[in-house]
Parts: structure tokens; sequence; C-alpha cells
């Protein structure tokens, strides 16, 4: 399946991002880790130069605990630094802290030397929907931004006060123009990192099916009576059967199968996967 989508403003928070990464002391760069090669930006390198970076493999509750720890290791064994959360809880926020300390520590130790406690500054940078304005609430002591799951929500820099001395900036999630890499769309797609309305979603359905048919047999059996044999062109009526989706005719509705199957896929009510 052929996909586009490159909207104006992701041109202009790539342009904000090359601006306002000179006031900043690091980069915190939210993965999904049902896709982190995926979601890799390459326009991302040459805006964000040498500044540390901490790799966050988010949405860890969506994949195979085997897997995202494959993940994570590949990026330290890269020279990286890279953990491995789920932004929905609190529970990692600490976690978040101590690295970024860590990732900063001889520039914090420098001004200690002079007496100063230093306030960081990190950007919050990846992919639409990979979770950034979740993550930064989990961090703060109250809800500070707006979150949607969905890509798109945030749409302009947003700076939240994590304590008395971390600061984040919130930004809009970038996509790379370039999708010719096909399989790498369809695991955006799959993941909403990519807006619905561009995506042929009976399409996209059944190429979630071809990628999960075999790792995740037992739930689509469980849920819609398929299996990893069932032929691609009865999926969607398969589908449209166990849950009852029918037009006025007794025809099934194969548009709403479709949207069914993909946030069934995204929900984590197939099982936990991982695509890259």
């Amino acid at each position: 399946m052929n996909i586009h989508w490159f909207p104006g403003h992701m041109t202009k928070a790539l342009r904000m991002i090359e601006k306002e990464i000179k006031i900043v002391d690091c980069v915190i760069y939210v993965l999904d880790a049902r896709a982190p090669l995926s979601t890799i930006n390459p326009h991302f390198d040459r805006a964000l130069g040498n500044k540390p970076r901490l790799y966050v493999l988010n949405k860890a509750d969506l994949v195979p605990a085997q897997g995202v720890e494959k993940w994570r290791a590949h990026f330290v064994s890269q020279g990286m630094r890279a953990i491995v959360t789920n932004s929905l809880s609190k529970a990692y926020a600490n976690e978040i802290v101590k690295n970024l300390t860590e990732l900063n520590a001889e520039m914090i130790n420098r001004y200690a030397l002079k007496g100063v406690k230093k306030t960081l500054k990190a950007m919050v940078i990846g992919c639409p929907n990979t979770g950034k304005s979740t993550l930064i609430n989990s961090l703060a002591p109250e809800k500070k931004t707006v979150t949607g799951n969905r890509p798109g929500v945030t749409r302009g820099k947003q700076w939240v006060k994590i304590g008395e001395y971390l600061e984040l900036l919130d930004s809009p999630g970038v996509l790379y123009p370039d999708f010719s890499n096909k399989k790498k769309a369809v695991n955006l797609a799959l993941i909403g990192s990519i807006k619905d309305e561009v995506v042929n979603a009976l399409e996209l359905a059944v190429e979630g099916f071809k990628l999960l048919r075999i790792s995740n047999e037992d739930e689509f059996k469980k849920r819609y009576s398929i299996d990893k044999d069932t032929p691609e062109n009865e999926v969607l009526t398969q589908v449209a059967k166990a849950r009852g989706f029918l037009l006025k005719g007794g025809e099934y509705d194969l548009d709403k199968a479709s949207q069914g199957l993909i946030s069934d896929i995204r929900k984590g009510y197939l099982g936990k996967f991982l695509l890259d």
C-alpha cells in the first residue's frame, strides 16, 4: 500500500526543533516500542547535532518483554543510552530523571564546582503518537500538556517545569517525508503515527493480519475465529461476522470491520506484538 502524508505543520515543527535545540542541554527521543526502528526519524539527526540523547522505548506494555529488551540492548550496544517505559504509568518517572542526570553528569558537575545547581533543559521529540506528551505528564506533578491517541495533537512548543531543576520542552510529532520503505510506512500506520484519514483502512487491516497472523494466531482465533491460514480476501468478512458488523440488507460492513481490526491491534486486544 502507498502512503503519502507530510502536512505543512511538520515542516514548521522541524524548523522549530532546529531553532530550539540550541537552548536545551539534551534530548529525550521517544520511540514506540512496537516499532522502534520505524519511529526513528532520520531527519532529526541533522537538527540534533551532538546533543546528548536519551532513547525511550515507550508503550512497552504492548510488546513482548523479550522483544523490547532486545531492542534496548541493541541501542546500548551502539553506544546509546536507552530505557524502556510505559508513559501511562508514573512508575518510570524516577528512572527517566535518573538517566537524564547521568547523561548530563559532566555538565552538572561543572556547574557544581562553581557553586551553581544546574537546571536541566531537555527537548522531547519523536514521531506522532509515540506518547511524548503523555510521558511528560507522567513526570509532571500535575497534568500539563494536551494529549490524545492520534497523531498531530501537539502543534506548538510547550515548556513544562517538572521540578526545581528540570524543564522539558514538548514538541510536535514529526514524520519523515520519504515513505519509500513501505514496510516502515505500514508499521507507522498500524501504530497510529499516520493520520487514519490518509490511509486505506481495508488494505491496512489486511496488512496487520498478514504481519501478526503467525505470532498472534491464538488471539485471532479467539476474537474472530480466523487463523494464519485464512485467505486474505476473507479476513474482513470473518471479522465483520464475528463482531456483528452488518449493513442494511444483511451484508457485512467491511469498512467497520477494517476499522475494528486496526483498533483491536493498536489497543492490544489481539495480544502484544513487535513490528520491527
